[in-house]
């Protein structure tokens, strides 16, 4: 864990180093995400204003799931660079031989292949003259492979946007 939070800091430190006039509206971010059960690196391309495609390449203890998602994003709250997001998409991967727990209770104690359906719904703000954003959603997710098994995964991710 210390590991990470020192990576975080260091990424972090260096992003908000380079500064950019215009940093409103974007088409390409790329950056990190942590999440509920996995944190990885994450990517995100404007197909229009308010339509984009994000890609997730989450890594957990002994596995790895990959998450496409397709977002619509609106303005929130009237607050200037504030966007709310919601959407929908899927994801496989995979976990290892061991004991997961899902509010006290054990899943997936063997290896097991990861394929489901997933939504997203979440705020994003482009900090003023930076090239970051910052998200904050949920991702209500149904595994298919070992299930249906449903859970809620909270995600908070930063981004650098160009």
């Amino acid at each position: 864990m210390k590991k990470t939070t020192y990576i975080l800091a260091i990424c972090i430190a260096f992003l908000l180093a380079s500064k950019r006039g215009n940093a409103q509206d974007y088409k390409w971010a790329a950056g990190l995400k942590f999440g509920g059960y996995e944190s990885g690196i994450s990517g995100k391309y404007f197909l229009q204003s308010n339509v984009a495609l994000e890609g997730i390449l989450g890594f957990r203890n002994q596995g790895v799931v990959v998450t496409g998602l397709y977002e619509i994003h609106q303005p929130a709250f009237k607050v200037d660079k504030l966007k709310f997001y919601y959407g929908f998409g899927a994801h496989f991967g995979s976990v290892g031989k061991r004991k997961y727990m899902f509010f006290s209770s054990p899943r997936y104690y063997d290896a097991s292949l990861l394929i489901g359906a997933d939504a997203v719904l979440g705020l994003e703000y482009v900090i003023p003259k930076s090239p970051i954003a910052v998200s904050l959603d949920l991702n209500p997710r149904v595994d298919l492979a070992r299930g249906p098994f449903f859970d809620i995964a909270p995600g908070l991710g930063v981004k650098y946007t160009f």
